[in-house]
């Protein structure tokens, strides 16, 4: 591998890992979406080992980006008209609707009992 590929690898491992905290993901989380081990996510966050093109889908998604703003390309996203990254509230509601229905009815009493409680 050349020296800018470790480059380049290093600093994907970087935005990676910046955009998993920013979803407020813990490594092991990524890793169970990705069905990968967290050794392997802190493999790819510090650029020790290369994200393979075939995850790079999964790993978007799961860090609810376009492809392109993973891999650095922010004008690609803006120039679609898309933001880039999700609000964490549209995050926290696609992760909620991947649940099972009773987990999913649970978070739902959970909310509606925390608004009540706000709206006393």
């Amino acid at each position: 591998m050349t020296q800018d590929e470790k480059d380049y690898f290093k600093l994907l491992g970087c935005r990676v890992a910046q955009m998993r905290r920013d979803q407020g993901l813990t490594q092991v989380q990524l890793a169970e979406v990705l069905a990968i081990s967290q050794q392997m996510v802190a493999s790819y966050e510090v650029g020790r080992r290369r994200i393979p093109v075939s995850m790079l889908q999964a790993l978007a998604k799961a860090l609810a980006v376009e492809v392109d703003v993973l891999l650095g390309d922010e004008s690609a996203a803006t120039a679609r008209g898309q933001r880039g990254q999700v609000p964490t509230l549209a995050r926290h509601m696609e992760r909620i609707n991947a649940l099972p229905k009773t987990q999913q009815r649970f978070v739902l009493q959970m909310i509606e009992t925390v608004l009540a409680q706000q709206g006393r």
